[in-house]
């Protein structure tokens, strides 16, 4: 889709954001001064809830692989033990990483949002993300809670996606009727995107009837081919956590069916994730096929698509692609495959740029692949809407196997070096 302003990318998720049966949600906001650093000003905190009407035994998660997780993960992971569960609580501004009392903190919130709903906290996933090292603060959290769940209701999760933004521009939510009900996610994510179990934050509700251990599974399986076939930046966040929770008020579907719909909304954020990545001016995705096993060729893909040369490349819409052949190249050494030159081709757009070992390069073809970039690009500085949903392509095609994987990627742009530098200022 083509959006030329902000009202219409808002009405167009506005239209995707309708909770599905059994859920509300709401969003609030405080302000605090930071321990760790002075300022001059409060800083901004945003709350997000979302509340099942009933508790449920159907929910499930993934979280990163990151050996220093955030205090939300290590209490995620204990949560997923539980009989059933209510809800999640998300703030931004800070993710709540290994600061001294992060556990304790992160419980006694819940605990306090949980107590006038006569619950413990154990019926809540936490879920944070921004600043790495601070501490929450507590005080001013807790305050905001008695508003935060006043404003409770049904409708829109807009004003929840939006609150859990960070460096995101804008919010990001799809939705498809799957039966007589619906499976809705909402996202954020911009930076620090190389996901290994899921992305930095996802929220994925339904109305479908599931058994636990089926929509573990079909989460499982649909993050695997979605959110872990993406990438911003290469650095995979402490606080990565998918959370998926049913209501169940709606008739059961296939097995298939529901999966099908599932990986159809993750793969809809995955790709919307990227595009709203910090800095991001081109969108590269990378299809690998006839590869010996889908971890191969997505392997292949994120090589290319995480290569400093080749993302600097593209931001500049420089078809220097010399270095997607060297890329390709330097992963296949570096993981001992055997790989024949003869036996690969590579594209970028519709042109082939390699092809039976030798580049199939000329003046002519130059001027086109340089043009096909500059088509594909987006103003880093728009901070609204994303104005197209055009892509990079780069196909890779080998002779060793039946096995392909598609990944997302982003170039490397000015902006995204300004955006880090200046991220706590």
């Amino acid at each position: 889709m083509v959006f030329t302003n902000e009202k219409d990318y808002l009405g167009y998720l506005e239209s995707l954001a309708g909770l599905p049966e059994g859920f509300r949600a709401a969003a609030a906001e405080t302000s605090f001064f930071p321990k760790e650093r002075p300022v001059e000003k409060p800083l901004p905190l945003r709350l997000a809830l979302v509340l099942l009407d009933k508790p449920s035994a159907a929910f499930g998660a993934l979280f990163t692989r990151n050996r220093f997780p955030g205090a939300p993960v290590l209490i995620g992971r204990e949560r997923l033990k539980e009989g059933a569960v209510r809800g999640v609580l998300i703030n931004n501004k800070i993710s709540n990483v290994c600061a001294p009392r992060g556990v304790e903190d992160a419980e006694e919130v819940l605990g306090a949002l949980a107590e006038p709903l006569g619950l413990r906290a154990n019926a809540f996933f936490p879920a944070s993300t921004g600043i790495i090292g601070w501490s929450l603060p507590v005080k001013e959290m807790k305050g905001a809670l008695p508003g935060l769940c006043a404003g409770l209701h049904r409708g829109s999760c807009l004003d929840a996606a939006r609150a859990i933004m960070t460096t995101d521009a804008y919010p990001k939510v799809h939705s498809v009727p799957v039966g007589e009900g619906r499976i809705l996610g909402f996202a954020k994510g911009a930076g620090m995107i190389e996901p290994n179990l899921a992305t930095m934050l996802v929220f994925l509700l339904t109305d479908i009837d599931i058994g636990q251990e089926a929509l573990r599974q079909s989460l499982s399986r649909a993050a695997e081919r979605t959110f872990n076939c993406m990438s911003v930046d290469s650095d995979q966040s402490t606080s990565d956590t998918v959370i998926a929770l049913s209501s169940g008020t709606k008739p059961s579907v296939a097995p298939e069916v529901f999966e099908a719909a599932l990986e159809e909304v993750c793969a809809k954020l995955a790709h919307s994730i990227v595009r709203n990545g910090e800095g991001v001016s081109h969108v590269m995705r990378l299809s690998v096929s006839g590869a010996k096993s889908f971890a191969e060729a997505r392997d292949l893909a994120k090589a290319v698509v995480n290569s400093p040369l080749v993302k600097t490349a593209v931001y500049g819409n420089d078809p220097n692609v010399g270095r997607i052949v060297s890329a390709i190249g330097d992963w296949a050494g570096n993981s001992g495959i055997e790989m024949n030159g003869k036996n690969l081709l590579v594209r970028l757009g519709e042109e082939t740029i390699f092809e039976n070992g030798a580049f199939a390069l000329e003046a002519a073809k130059e001027k086109l692949l340089s043009a096909y970039l500059q088509d594909a690009a987006m103003d880093p500085q728009n901070k609204k809407f994303p104005p197209h949903e055009k892509c990079v392509d780069i196909f890779v095609q080998m002779k060793d196997g039946d096995a392909s994987a598609v990944v997302y990627g982003a170039d490397l742009s000015r902006e995204y070096v300004t955006e880090n530098a200046d991220y706590r200022s």
